[in-house]
């Protein structure tokens, strides 16, 4: 119930929230299309990074990391296209960062946008 709780205010913040950029460009972790993006505070200090829709191949992981030092506490992610299907969403095994894969059975990519909600 914490998790879904957390997921729900997610969404709800992520109507509210307007972000500045924020990248790992040195990060191991870091790829040129997998920048993340913080957005403001929403709720006791908690933030959304936001991986914005990418089109990659289906069932292609795309995956969004919390900053250094930090973990999150619940995520979400979005599939966009047509057809498109939301095949998995959860979190790193690690606890920093946000998983989400896709499909669609009319193409061979598919759009995904993944957010994860960080703690202190």
């Amino acid at each position: 119930m914490r998790a879904k709780t957390a997921l729900i205010s997610g969404a709800v913040a992520l109507t509210l929230a307007a972000g500045a950029g924020w990248g790992r460009p040195g990060s191991p972790r870091a790829h040129p299309l997998h920048q993340a993006r913080t957005h403001t505070r929403v709720v006791d200090g908690h933030q959304i990074v936001t991986l914005p829709n990418d089109n990659v191949p289906n069932f292609q992981r795309r995956t969004v990391y919390c900053p250094p030092g930090k973990h999150v506490v619940g995520g979400g992610a979005e599939a966009q296209g047509n057809d498109a299907i939301l095949v998995g969403s959860f979190p790193t095994p690690d606890g920093t960062g946000w998983i989400a894969l896709g499909r669609q059975s009319a193409s061979s990519s598919v759009g995904i946008s993944v957010y994860a909600i960080r703690g202190n």
